[in-house]
């Protein structure tokens, strides 16, 4: 951990020096569990996702990374809202200082099985009931409250 710190409304914060287009995965099962990964950069629970490469859209990404840090394929199914705050913002140990740039897809299971990669230290479903005490950034919490309030996108 270490290599990645988050600031939200900090009046110290680092000014960005990077802005990244990046995607994530909202995964739902059916008893209404969120699949989140425990990222091994922070500590803190988050969708699975990451930053798009040259040659691919913004969904390919979110379905790559979703395969990468959590095991599972999975197809994008919807919106859940595009987050693009500039009082978040990234800094990680290489100097880089990102201006947060996220768009949150729905997305369902098609196949694979849940494993852990060398970016997390845990992928688990879990019980929206259970997020309170659980270590994560209030950008996460923001997304997953929309997500709870049935949040829908209005383009």
């Amino acid at each position: 951990m270490g290599r990645r710190t988050d600031y939200y409304r900090d009046p110290a914060a680092p000014q960005p020096n990077s802005l990244v287009p990046g995607g994530s995965a909202l995964v739902v099962d059916d008893a209404g569990r969120i699949l989140l990964q425990r990222r091994a950069d922070s500590g803190n629970w988050s969708f699975p996702g990451g930053t798009m490469n040259l040659g691919e859209t913004l969904e390919q990404c979110v379905v790559r990374e979703t395969r990468e840090e959590t095991g599972l394929e999975v197809t994008i199914t919807g919106l859940l809202g595009i987050y693009t705050d500039p009082a978040h913002v990234i800094a990680y140990a290489d100097g880089e200082v990102r201006q947060e740039f996220n768009i949150t897809f729905y997305a369902a299971v098609t196949g694979g099985r849940l494993a852990v990669s060398n970016e997390s230290t845990a992928v688990e479903w879990i019980d929206p009931n259970d997020l309170d005490a659980m270590p994560m950034h209030d950008t996460m919490r923001l997304r997953i409250a929309h997500h709870l309030a049935g949040r829908t996108w209005l383009g």
